[in-house]
């Protein structure tokens, strides 16, 4: 694994940190390349739960500007290596949604642009209480589209588009009021709020998050009618777990369950 994103599993929970503070981890090319692969052995790993963070002074500054200015020396002005910029991108965001294990970022600086789209991204999110939030392509007169995808998904609209259209930073308290993340804490408490988290989601039953985690991001997409017939479908798999079984019959008995 590249320097640049470092890895660490403990127990069941893996912490990865973007490790490029020089650039404020951009989301440099060879960052998502570091960051695909790691979601993809991940993904077939035993670990119940992922926390994402940034070293150095901020989470994720966004996309690297240099890489996209060089870009522009192509014959097309760099329309074809935007385009496989933005797909390989959008593809890592992605990877993380259909992670079968929950991620967690933990955010303190700033999470801008794509920064903040990945903030977005993940299923949760803490954040110290001197985090700052913003889609600030507009101020040199890039448009943040793409971040704008997964924003305008977690909070309401109108709130969204004042960011993207002004380029304003909102607080970490602003960003827990319009559910951007879950919560604020004190920044001495950020990473021992998030390990929290992470071990209380590593202590369910790994297969029933899994499931309820796919049904949650493709049921809320849907009609009502369609999401409540895919969630039955998945709740009767969930209950096909031996597990599950194992879980529920505790619970009558008034006893711990025995998972392994």
């Amino acid at each position: 694994m590249s320097d640049i994103l470092q890895r660490e599993d403990t127990g069941a929970i893996t912490t990865l940190t973007l490790n490029d503070p020089a650039t404020l981890n951009s989301l440099s090319d060879e960052m998502l390349a570091a960051l695909s692969a790691q979601l993809s052995d991940i993904a077939q790993s035993p670990q119940k739960a992922v926390i994402l963070r940034g070293a150095g002074k901020a989470f994720c500054a966004g996309h690297n500007l240099r890489q996209m200015q060089a870009m522009r020396q192509a014959p097309d002005g760099g329309a074809a290596a935007f385009a496989d910029l933005f797909d390989r991108c959008t593809a890592v965001m992605a990877q993380m949604r259909d992670l079968p294990q929950p991620v967690i970022a933990q955010v303190h600086g700033i999470a801008a642009a794509a920064g903040c789209q990945m903030v977005a991204n993940c299923d949760m999110a803490i954040a110290d209480t001197d985090t700052r939030f913003a889609v600030n392509g507009v101020n040199i007169g890039l448009f943040c589209s793409t971040p704008m995808v997964a924003l305008s998904r977690n909070m309401p609209r109108k709130r969204a588009f004042e960011m993207l259209t002004t380029g304003d930073a909102i607080s970490a308290q602003d960003a827990t009021d319009l559910g951007l993340i879950n919560r604020a804490v004190a920044p001495d408490t950020l990473a021992p709020e998030t390990i929290a988290l992470a071990e209380k989601v590593a202590s369910k039953l790994s297969s029933a998050v899994r499931i309820g985690k796919s049904a949650f991001y493709t049921q809320v997409e849907r009609p009502i009618a369609d999401a409540y017939a895919l969630t039955r479908d998945a709740m009767v798999q969930n209950l096909a777990q031996p597990d599950t079984d194992e879980g529920m019959q505790a619970f009558i008995e008034k006893r711990a369950p025995n998972w392994d």
